[in-house]
C-alpha cells in the first residue's frame, strides 16, 4: 500500500492529519522527522509535535539523509515523514545542488510507494505567494514544488490539507 501525501500552508493542520491516519493503521508507527531545534522557539514546537504523538511511536531524526532513514524502517509499519519543507531547506544549507535534492526526492517517493506498509508524507505548498525577492529564496520555492510533486505523483493519494482538512487532489486529464 502507497502512503499519503499532505500538502498546505503554515500551520494548517497537516502534522495533525497525519497522526490521525498513522493512528488508525493500527500497526507500530515510525516518525521520520525533519525539524532540528536550532532555536528556542522551534525547540517548543518539536515538543508540541512529539507530544500530540502517542508516546509509543517511534521517532528518527533525519534533517538530510532522507532515503537511508526510510529504508531503514521496518515493512510492517506506518511511516510519517514529517516534513519536506524542512528537509529540502536543510539539503539547501548542507549544500545539496537542486537536481541531488530532485533525485534524492525521486528515490525517497519511490521507496515509500513501493513499501508494503501505510505511510503519510507532509509538505508545505509555498508557491502560491508572491514571487521571493532573492535568489535563495526563488530556489527554495522551486525545488520544494519539484519535490512536492514528485512525491504527490508517486502517492496513492494527495490532499491539499487547509484547517485540518484534506481536500483531493486529482490528476488532471483532457477529455
Amino acid at each position: 500500500m502507497a502512503y499519503t501525501f499532505l500538502l498546505g500552508g503554515a500551520r494548517s493542520g497537516k502534522s495533525s492529519l497525519a497522526v490521525r491516519l498513522a493512528a488508525s493503521a493500527s500497526v507500530p508507527v515510525v516518525v521520520i522527522a525533519t525539524a532540528e531545534g536550532r532555536d528556542e522557539e522551534m525547540a517548543e514546537r518539536i515538543a508540541a509535535h512529539r507530544a500530540s504523538r502517542p508516546s509509543d511511536w517511534e521517532t528518527v531524526e533525519a534533517p538530510v539523509g532522507l532515503l537511508e532513514a526510510v529504508t531503514g524502517v521496518p515493512v510492517d509499519t506506518c511511516v510519517i515523514l514529517d516534513c519536506l519543507t524542512l528537509w529540502v531547506s536543510n539539503a539547501l544549507e548542507v549544500g545539496m545542488s537542486e537536481d541531488q535534492i530532485a533525485d534524492e526526492a525521486s528515490a525517497v517517493a519511490a521507496s515509500l510507494g513501493h513499501r508494503p506498509g501505510q505511510g503519510v508524507v507532509v509538505s508545505n505548498e509555498v508557491g502560491l505567494g508572491i514571487v521571493p525577492m532573492n535568489e535563495l529564496a526563488r530556489a527554495y520555492r522551486d525545488v520544494l514544488g519539484r519535490v512536492n510533486a514528485t512525491f504527490a505523483e508517486e502517492a496513492a493519494r494527495a490532499l491539499f490539507v487547509v484547517a485540518g482538512r484534506g481536500l483531493p487532489l486529482e490528476e488532471v486529464t483532457l477529455a
